[in-house]
């Protein structure tokens, strides 16, 4: 069987920042890149700055619209979150893992998809708090 694989970019989701696609579906699964809480704008949820610069983030805030961001990409191919089979996220700080970790319980229990959570030094962005890549399954009809 001659299996191909196709990406491409979600239309109405923040432009990726190199060359690569939102979303590629290999035979019945889905991979979901590397998704953040970037507007199609390219302003940051959860994240905000007094008249001084001085910024506020919130990872709760950034947790839920990453997992939102990851719900249009998987709507856009006929999925959702409960076709979810794996999800790597990446936090900029360890400290922020329970802020992270409350507002993943409202999407996911033991019966989802599986997890890896790990730190990294930085992401694309100084005010990127969280990243996460997913992968679905999907059937092909």
């Amino acid at each position: 069987m001659n299996q191909t694989t196709e990406g491409r970019v979600v239309p109405g989701k923040a432009t990726p920042r190199g060359r690569f696609p939102h979303i590629t579906r290999a035979g019945d699964f889905l991979f979901v890149s590397g998704t953040s809480s970037r507007r199609p704008d390219n302003t940051i949820d959860g994240a905000s700055a007094d008249e001084f610069g001085t910024a506020a983030l919130d990872i709760r805030r950034q947790t839920r619209a990453v997992i939102e961001n990851i719900r249009d990409i998987l709507k856009s191919e006929g999925a959702d979150l409960s076709n979810l089979v794996e999800i790597s996220a990446f936090l900029v700080n360890m400290s922020d893992f329970g802020g992270y970790n409350e507002v993943y319980a409202e999407y996911f229990d033991e019966t989802g998809p599986a997890r890896t959570t790990v730190a990294v030094h930085q992401l694309p962005h100084p005010h990127l708090l969280v990243e996460m890549k997913a992968v679905a399954y999907v059937p092909v009809c």
